[in-house]
């Protein structure tokens, strides 16, 4: 690492004189002349994270449902999910230190997060439709470069979008193509498969209403209108020609307002929605034949999505954890029908969505929405495992429950998280994934003298495993079972557990 050049290059992007932020569950967010600096720095940050976790790190410009004046960064971890709190903490000291500062920080951080500056790095990027967003990517490829870092700008793309690239990457396109057209073809699918499956009488002919807030989404949703199959017809509007991104449309006002977004032409009984500025939230609502607003927001948009997940769940008979993670300030009446009629545990934790999607990971089937529609259903690799064989097992109602549950994962960007796996008994019991320590007893069972047990690390993204057996090739071909069993139950990414070579 050249910190000469780096402290040249930082230059070039000064940072404002007292300027104090922090890194949170939006990244850093401020108005965009402000922001240059960070963006820089986030690129320095990410070349990093990419080097210790020996993965491809996203990197996203935007300020998501904030005017459009506003601006944001914020980087995704290995699996699809939020930057890990540890690296919250170094994006926050990096993003603050003045320029003299700045070598000992980056030193800090390396040393801290024992960073390998050996190791390759790879970064992906995308950005919002914001004037800022193009000129502010540019800081973030000057910090990865400078480090020597290697990138793939993605230019215009939805946050939901690059959390997917990122997961694609590091699950060598296992769970799908790591492009736009990728994106499109995989959602679009298990859409037109799913509509199929749960087809009505008399309503073959669905359309929807789209306000687009004036972002990213109105690109994406005219992208991807051709992919759809000819029962769904999509009229976009708030496509950004005119209006100002998120003024007076998008989910946040439609929630905060209790109205209809301006720009949109609305009758009774017709279903609309409406995105935010990065398009990874959504809210939906209609008139009633009376002319009264009625929001489907976060909260009921749980409520449904769980409740009809009940039913195809009690349809195959089997006894996956359904559970649905709310906050304090979710709406009560729907906290009640899901406990009391729906029969559906709900558990309650601080705000803001990485503490929800911790929460949620602790489910075979876990699901959260906050009121303002941001939220998604996590399914565990154990119960994807087990819904997509039963698709193909099972009979008649049974087996179109299941393969209509197989469609709705692949409906939902899944991230994995080496906290999935939680242990008991002073670590040597894995209480979750489901099925993985019950795999982990019968690998055992192979080898004379033999025990072994997983757990997540507390300080890197891996997941350690421990092995003994009679000799050192039981033990490390146990080893490497149980590490292939882990990849596979836990949702593991990257390269596939290799045998350990003789020659070591």
């Amino acid at each position: 690492m050249d910190l000469d050049t780096i402290t040249k290059h930082s230059a070039l992007h000064a940072k404002p004189s007292g300027l104090i932020l922090q890194y949170g569950t939006a990244g850093f967010r401020m108005k965009a002349e402000h922001l240059d600096h960070v963006m820089f720095r986030m690129g320095l940050l990410a070349v990093l994270r990419s080097k210790q976790t020996k993965s491809t790190i996203g990197v996203m410009v935007t300020a998501s449902h904030n005017p459009e004046e506003d601006n944001g960064v914020k980087l995704v971890d290995p699996l699809g999910e939020m930057l890990a709190p540890s690296w919250e903490e170094h994006a926050t000291c990096l993003a603050n230190a003045e320029e003299q500062n700045m070598q000992r920080v980056l030193m800090n951080i390396c040393e801290k997060a024992a960073v390998d500056l050996q190791q390759a790095a790879f970064i992906v990027i995308g950005r919002d439709t914001r004037s800022s967003s193009e000129k502010l990517a540019q800081s973030v490829i000057d910090g990865i470069t400078v480090l020597g870092g290697q990138f793939h700008d993605y230019g215009l793309l939805t946050t939901p979008q690059l959390h997917y690239m990122v997961y694609c990457r590091n699950t060598n396109g296992q769970y799908g193509k790591a492009t736009v057209e990728g994106y499109y073809q995989k959602l679009s699918k298990a859409f037109a498969e799913l509509t199929k499956q749960a087809f009505c009488s008399g309503d073959e002919h669905r359309s929807l209403k789209v306000d687009c807030a004036n972002g990213i989404g109105a690109l994406k949703l005219r992208e991807m209108q051709c992919y759809f199959s000819e029962g769904l017809s999509v009229q976009l509007f708030n496509v950004g020609t005119k209006g100002k991104l998120n003024h007076l449309c998008g989910a946040d006002f439609v929630k905060s307002h209790q109205k209809p977004p301006q720009g949109m032409e609305m009758k009774s009984n017709e279903r609309c929605c409406s995105f935010d500025g990065d398009a990874d939230r959504i809210v939906y609502y209609y008139y009633d034949a009376d002319g009264h607003f009625h929001l489907i927001d976060g909260d009921k948009i749980a409520t449904l999505i769980s409740s009809f997940l009940k039913e195809l769940l009690l349809e195959i008979g089997e006894n996956l954890n359904l559970g649905v993670v709310q906050t304090a300030y979710a709406n009560g009446s729907s906290t009640r029908y899901l406990e009391e009629v729906m029969k559906v545990p709900v558990y309650c934790t601080k705000t803001g969505v990485k503490h929800l999607h911790h929460k949620a990971q602790e489910f075979d089937i876990g699901v959260y929405f906050e009121a303002n529609g941001h939220g998604t259903v996590l399914f565990s690799k154990a119960a994807e495992m087990k819904i997509k064989q039963l698709a193909e097992e099972l009979e008649d109602k049974k087996r179109k429950a299941a393969k209509m549950l197989a469609n709705i994962i692949d409906l939902f960007n899944q991230v994995a998280d080496r906290q999935v796996i939680c242990t008991t008994d002073a670590e040597r019991q894995a209480v979750t994934p489901p099925g993985l320590q019950e795999a982990i007893n019968d690998l055992v069972k192979k080898y004379k003298l033999s025990r072994a047990f997983v757990r997540p690390s507390g300080t890197e993204d891996v997941v350690r495993v421990y092995a003994e057996a009679d000799s050192q090739g039981s033990a490390d071909s146990l080893a490497h079972e149980v590490s292939w069993a882990v990849y596979q139950l836990a949702g593991g990414v990257g390269e596939k557990p290799q045998p350990v070579s003789e020659d070591i």
